[in-house]
């Protein structure tokens, strides 16, 4: 599936959460505090999976197909002292900017998504490296006191971008087949169907848009339907906000189901 984002978008969108989580780090006082939503790193820690990942992702991008070579050799690590870490953030997201910005949307890139509806090229790691990004930055976010929404452009590709790259896969669903819907109140829908043929993601229209009948019956009846913001949605698919935080209808236990689930590839 595409993405609505243009790819200078994504770009501009990566250095702006990229700033914000800067930002977050800076603010904190001390890089020892916990991350009460990635509990087993400290705010050092995560930091320097971002750094350390954005670096990975430019030396990925600009191997293009092939796998690239680990981009930790010879890498500087990241620093402990707070202005010399955000410096090496900074340089971090420049080195994948730049890599995206010269291979282009289109220039075939090796993925670890290969069984998913999206495709191996570079803007599709462009527009999975922001989801990355703006769940980060919201993490530091919350562990210096001063959580924010993810950004309405953000999220509302977010969603999508999650169920098409993380969940779609041709592995066989091992339960009954069924279907969940995500309905954002910015009026974007999305269904999740999953059946022996696995999992794949299609957009939907916004209830209230089709009659009751088109979306209520069939073999593509969801399960399920969770309702919020874009924002909600996507830090609930990432498991940083609990059910209740949204309003669910259906078997919630089927999220159990699909969370636990780990397709063959």
């Amino acid at each position: 599936m595409t993405t609505t984002l243009t790819f200078p978008v994504l770009l501009r969108l990566i250095d702006e959460r990229s700033s914000a989580f800067r930002a977050a780090v800076a603010s904190a006082p001390s890089l020892d505090v916990q991350v009460p939503t990635c509990p087993e790193w400290t705010l050092f820690d995560l930091a320097q999976h971002i750094g350390e990942g954005r670096r990975a992702w430019a030396a990925t991008v600009a191997a293009g197909p092939a796998p690239a070579k680990s981009a930790a050799e010879g890498a500087p690590a990241a620093p402990r002292e707070r202005e010399a870490l955000l410096a090496w953030l900074a340089e971090s997201t420049e080195q994948l900017l730049d890599a995206l910005r010269e291979a282009g949307p289109d220039r075939g890139c090796w993925t670890w998504w290969g069984a998913s509806q999206s495709p191996q090229t570079c803007g599709a790691v462009a527009r999975h490296q922001l989801q990355q990004i703006a769940v980060h930055t919201y993490d530091a976010q919350v562990t210096v006191g001063a959580p924010e929404p993810l950004p309405d452009e953000v999220a509302l590709d977010g969603v999508e971008e999650f169920l098409s790259t993380c969940v779609a896969t041709t592995s066989a669903w091992p339960h009954k087949p069924t279907a969940f819907d995500f309905h954002a109140t910015e009026g974007h829908s999305w269904c999740l169907t999953v059946d022996g043929d696995g999992a794949r993601s299609t957009r939907i229209s916004a209830p209230g848009t089709t009659p009751v009948a088109a979306a209520d019956e069939g073999p593509n009846a969801a399960g399920v339907s969770v309702r919020g913001t874009a924002s909600e949605l996507v830090l609930f698919v990432y498991d940083r906000i609990p059910a209740d935080s949204l309003q669910i209808e259906g078997d919630a236990g089927l999220f159990d189901l699909l969370r636990a689930w780990e397709p063959e590839e």
